[in-house]
């Protein structure tokens, strides 16, 4: 019998997890696999968190070496922020986390964000405004709750609380466009310190008082004391040591109660990015020259929440065309193709010159603009309620330029295929009423002109407001999509990219209608279109990957039959979730 082989041969492969270093110490012990010969365990028992700091002051910071930040990952909570502000603390390519849920929590008891205004009497009427839409999205969740039990009778062997939450869920689905940009969230993520700094540094350049202390808050937190979930459960067991060997217990507590900084140097000179504070006011100033005063145009009839864009063939110079689109874009209202004809237009030399604008200020460290991630690929220019958006907003395999929060678009009445429609319900006359008075409201704050609702053709188009985009129509008995005409009239805002941001934008509930570039692959286009096409998903973003589908099936046919996607114009169980 051969004698049985009691070690590891000297060539197999080693592969053991980690547990309980700090990030910093961790990402230093894992940097030093390029300088060193050293296992990870070794690296990590002759670290000191004193070592790492030093470590880090050399390579990442005098000689740039960004990368190592990749390897220090940072889990933080961050509660009690509005959702405007949630949506600009989310809005990085590497990003990991997770936010509550508009369906599964009732957001009437997460309070609401107040900002500053120069006025008392704006501010008391910003108080009542947010209070009144939390009072409707009560009234309305309910209020669809008793239509959606009245169309939907419960089935045999469904017991009451089942039928009743799982109706609820619907009904609040409708009622969250009632939800004010103020209203509180809480979310939880995780992201390497390089994304961190980043995110920092943009956080605490914003036009919003609120996002600029949340991005000190983030430095704060990530320079300072973690917070310890075994802290209480060590305590014990140091006072159960401490009856036996005080010294023992002494020397325990140094380690197991020891404050922990997770990443006090590699965030420690994060300020606000120079960078985007230049760039941001030459690019509206070329934005506003460029575009004059222009209208909005419309969204294409056929396809009035998301266009594909697919410069002309054999265009000249078409990627320095898309670059120069798309560092205008998020500083305007306008359609991307609007913004890409206009560019189009330009002598090669203005062209070179708005490129020019976007880099001017880039410093050594600084990466390239996001916008010069979004010139290639399949690009969906997306016009969609700010609810769906922040669903849509999660994917992360794609570059999306978000333009501000604005009336111009109009809003969104929750009409579902399939179910109950808000406009033929008792609650629609207050549904209106508190989205007109809330743009109202916005537009006495920051002196765009909302015209009064103009005459309508149908009792349907009355449910939106006047803006210069197209409303869908939905026919009794199935489903009949049809695309009313864009209503008389345009805004101030309209005829110019905007020049900033306000106060009064977290008054803006969530019904209201937002424009935003997603740029991706073709596997990425097939996912979200898959994902966000199924049953369970919210009426508004089935909505969208449909018409994504749709875009991508017209433009090259050959590749529609590798989309598994489900028509949201379909009947569905409503019972179903």
């Amino acid at each position: 019998m051969s004698d049985v082989q009691t070690t590891a041969p000297a060539n197999e492969t080693d592969v053991y997890a980690i547990h309980g270093a700090d990030p910093e110490v961790l990402a230093y012990a894992m940097a030093k696999y390029s300088r060193s010969a050293l296992t990870l365990r070794e690296s990590l028992a002759e670290i000191s968190a004193q070592k790492a700091e030093q470590f880090l002051n050399t390579f990442y910071f005098a000689y740039g070496h960004r990368s190592i930040a990749d390897l220090a990952h940072v889990a933080f909570a961050i509660e009690r922020l509005s959702l405007l502000a949630a949506i600009s603390l989310v809005d990085e390519p590497r990003w990991d986390g997770q936010e509550r849920s508009t369906r599964y929590q009732n957001f009437r008891k997460s309070g609401y964000y107040k900002p500053r205004f120069e006025s008392i009497q704006s501010a008391d009427e910003y108080t009542k405004c947010v209070d009144a839409l939390f009072d409707g999205y009560t009234e309305v969740g309910e209020g669809m709750l008793a239509e959606l039990k009245a169309h939907t009778a419960r089935p045999e062997g469904m017991d009451e609380a089942s039928y009743t939450r799982t109706l609820k869920a619907r009904a609040y689905d409708m009622a969250r466009y009632l939800l004010p940009l103020a209203t509180n969230t809480s979310l939880g993520q995780i992201t390497n310190a390089r994304t961190l700094e980043g995110q920092i540094a943009r956080l605490l350049g914003s036009d919003y008082a609120e996002i600029r202390d949340l991005g000190e808050k983030l430095r704060a937190a990530a320079a300072g004391p973690a917070w310890n979930v075994n802290h209480g459960a060590a305590g014990e067991i140091l006072e159960e040591i401490r009856t036996m060997d005080a010294d023992l217990a002494a020397r325990a507590g140094e380690h197991l109660l020891r404050e922990v900084r997770t990443s006090p140097t590699l965030v420690k000179y994060t300020s606000p990015s120079e960078f985007q504070a230049k760039s941001r006011p030459v690019l509206r100033q070329a934005a506003r020259e460029l575009m004059g005063e222009a209208a909005i145009e419309p969204m294409p009839a056929d396809s009035p929440n998301v266009e594909l864009i697919s410069p002309p063939a054999g265009e000249a110079m078409s990627l320095e065309i898309d670059l120069a689109a798309s560092l205008l874009y998020p500083h305007t209202h306008y359609r991307f193709r609007q913004v890409r004809d206009a560019v189009a237009s330009l002598s090669e030399v203005r062209i070179a010159e708005l490129i020019e604008l976007g880099l001017e200020h880039r410093g050594r460290h600084d990466e390239l603009p996001r916008a010069f991630a979004a010139a290639n690929g399949l690009r969906f220019d997306i016009l969609m309620d700010i609810g769906g958006f922040r669903d849509m907003h999660r994917h992360r395999r794609c570059t999306q330029l978000l333009q501000a929060c604005t009336t111009v678009h109009g809003y969104d009445v929750p009409d579902f295929p399939g179910q109950p429609h808000v406009s033929v319900s008792p609650v629609f006359a207050r549904y209106t009423e508190l989205v007109e008075r809330a743009f109202g409201f916005h537009g006495n704050v920051t002196g765009v002109d909302v015209p009064a609702a103009a005459v309508a053709t149908t009792p349907k188009l009355s449910a939106h407001s006047p803006a210069p985009v197209p409303v869908p129509q939905f026919g009794e008995g199935g489903v009949r999509m049809a695309w009313g005409a864009p209503l008389a009239g345009k805004t101030q805002a309209a005829v110019a990219p905007v020049d900033g941001t306000s106060v009064a934008d977290y008054v803006l509930p969530l019904a209201t209608r937002c424009r935003s570039l997603f740029t991706m692959d073709f596997a990425e286009a097939v996912y979200i279109s898959e994902l966000r096409s199924t049953p369970a998903g919210h009426w508004s973003y089935r909505n969208v990957a449909w018409q994504m589908y749709r875009e991508v099936a017209r433009a090259y046919p050959s590749l529609a039959k590798h989309f598994r996607i489900r028509d949201p114009h379909e009947p569905i169980d409503l019972l179903q979730r």
